[in-house]
């Protein structure tokens, strides 16, 4: 059992965490922003001697510039079209707005979050007659071109709903290891339907929970994903009571002794466990701890 640890660009302790005993590799967030050039960069974290992930965003709709509340518009990262009015989602599901109309990127809203809207916040339409135009950022192919000049090809995909998908980001690197981060019903019918084990899964439940038809619906996700591919990646909402305090929560807990008995080995820890040092170290040793529990079977 392993964990792929989220790493701010340039958190000092960085060397500390690809230390610890479970952790097999390091995620870097390419919405961060950076100082250097991404060669250095990339180089900087290959140092460390773990494997790094470069984290695509794709067709994941995020947010551009601010918008200021009560506002009636949002810029987003995407071309769409889809059948309004529906709902939007902000801050993992806590926050919603209807959307009454659309202009390309442009999504004019009847109400808004009451809160100003950053940059570079997801945004969810669960909605099947979404469709979203173009595929990876001219970001992610910088990082692409980046990660071939200094010999990475391992890739997390954000939703991926096809086999498009895949064959396009081998077409750009036909040695790329890819983690294919299943984000959305779509996403789901690409793992029962058309699935070729030509990349390995990842249970993004961050925005896979605001995705399906109804909460309890994650259930059977998080189980057909494990059975699809049985070295599939756990990740988003992982010891996420960590983030704000480093007493954790029992469900957090108990949430990652369901994963594992599952079958799930890998574990994913988000940006918002890894912004400090205090929380992703206690996050790794209570992944640790739990993990030697079921592999002793002993309490």
């Amino acid at each position: 059992m392993n964990a792929i640890v989220t790493v701010p660009p340039y958190a000092p302790f960085i060397k500390e965490v690809a230390k610890h005993p479970v952790v097999s590799g390091l995620r870097l967030n390419t919405v961060m922003p950076v100082k250097e050039p991404l060669e250095e960069l990339l180089k900087r974290l290959q140092d460390h001697g773990k494997t790094v992930w470069l984290d695509l965003k794709a067709r994941q709709l995020r947010t551009k510039g601010y918008s200021v509340a009560p506002f009636t518009e949002v810029h987003i990262s995407h071309k769409i079209s889809v059948k309004t009015p529906v709902t939007a989602y902000f801050g993992n599901g806590r926050e919603h707005a209807t959307v009454v109309g659309v202009e390309g990127s442009r999504l004019l809203f009847l109400e808004g979050p009451q809160r100003v809207i950053g940059p570079g916040e997801s945004i969810n339409i669960p909605e099947p007659s979404l469709v979203i135009y173009g595929g990876l950022t001219r970001r992610d192919l910088q990082y692409i071109e980046a990660a071939a000049k200094t010999g990475i090809h391992e890739y997390m995909l954000s939703y991926v709903e096809n086999q498009d998908d895949i064959d396009g980001l081998k077409k750009l690197d036909d040695k790329a290891c890819i983690a294919a981060k299943i984000e959305s019903i779509k996403g789901m019918d690409y793992v029962r339907n058309s699935y070729k084990n030509d990349a390995r899964l990842m249970t993004a439940r961050g925005d896979l929970f605001v995705e399906v038809k109804r909460p309890h619906n994650i259930l059977e996700a998080i189980e057909t994903i494990i059975q699809n591919d049985p070295e599939a990646i756990a990740a988003s909402r992982i010891l996420s009571s960590l983030a704000t305090s480093l007493e954790p929560e029992c469900n957090d807990i108990t949430d990652v002794g369901y994963l594992i008995s599952k079958g799930y080995k890998t574990f994913m820890l988000g940006d918002e466990v890894c912004l400090r040092r205090e929380s992703v170290i206690s996050a790794l040793n209570l992944l640790e701890a739990i993990f030697d529990r079921y592999e002793k079977k002993s309490i």
